[in-house]
């Protein structure tokens, strides 16, 4: 079966960049949005690369400014950026062969997620002002937390789903109004940490040698409860995950009472992505708060 033109002039192009060949391309799972391949190369290197149909402007160099900065912590793995081009669109990464926890896998994610939000960020954002996810959110930076996640988050979300009718006026208003009241409902202040800002489990790749390994991030400044709040999301991370973070690096007081505070954003994407029943997850994650 033929592949698209498109497909055929990424492979040209990454040839060119690896200086190697392909000498097999074989599909595999990369998300919702790309087209991922594994590529065996005539160097004896096998890596991954995918590529987009219609991909937003920068696409893939955002993607690759996040992998590399947050592997610039040392503490949990993060694939090697091998090529990246928004022109065509392709991301190239050094391949991770997947294998199995082991006993103290889940402990060092834990540690490892401690590190990565204590190393920091300039701003709650990004400094270069990219958008990401799949719904391209705004990263302007802010001088708070409370700015960034009402102005670059909240508010944002709350009209795309208006637009886009996935809420109810009444979950609408409640939003805006929890976007408001972020002030007080948010804890005692912390500096911006520096986030993996997707990290739910298809996210979080263990290595043959029970490493773990993060992929797909969506980058940038923020409070590291959202971190944790995603996980918590849709589950796939060990309870000794959680415990050793907590030894690492303590949440602040009632950060229980903030879960559902810091997932109402993921989970407005999937009600605007997905509709189902993310509209009424949305409302019990409201209730809380309104």
């Amino acid at each position: 079966m033929s592949r698209p033109r498109q497909v055929e002039e990424v492979f040209e192009r990454v040839a060119i960049e690896l200086d190697a060949g392909i000498t097999r391309a074989t599909s595999v799972h990369g998300g919702d949005v790309a087209v991922s391949f594994r590529l065996d190369l005539d160097d004896g290197r096998r890596v991954f690369a995918k590529t987009h149909a219609s991909a937003p402007a920068h696409h893939f160099s955002t993607e690759a400014a996040g992998l590399t900065w947050i592997r610039e912590v040392p503490d949990i793995g993060v694939p090697d950026v091998l090529a990246v081009s928004d022109d065509p669109p392709f991301l190239v990464l050094e391949w991770i062969e997947e294998g199995s926890a082991v006993a103290d896998t889940e402990v060092s994610l834990g540690r490892g997620l401690a590190s990565l939000h204590r190393a920091g960020a300039p701003s709650f954002g990004r400094e270069d002002r990219r958008s990401t996810g799949s719904r391209g959110l705004p990263n302007e930076p802010c001088r708070t937390w409370a700015e960034f996640y009402a102005t670059q988050r909240l508010l944002p979300l709350a009209r795309l789903a208006k637009d886009g009718l996935a809420l109810p006026d009444r979950a609408i208003r409640d939003l805006e109004a929890v976007a408001g009241r972020l002030l007080e409902l948010g804890g005692e202040p912390e500096p911006p940490a520096r986030l993996h800002g997707d990290l739910w489990a298809g996210n979080r790749l263990v290595g043959t040698d029970g490493r773990n390994w993060l992929i797909d991030p969506a980058a940038h400044g923020s409070h590291r409860e959202f971190d944790l709040a995603m996980m918590r999301l849709f589950g796939g991370f060990g309870t000794q995950c959680f415990a050793a973070y907590e030894e690492e690096f303590p949440l602040g007081e009632r950060w229980q009472d903030r879960v559902a505070l810091h997932q109402l954003a993921p989970l407005v994407v999937h009600a605007i992505k997905f509709g189902s029943r993310y509209p009424a997850a949305v409302d019990r994650a409201l209730a809380g708060y309104v």
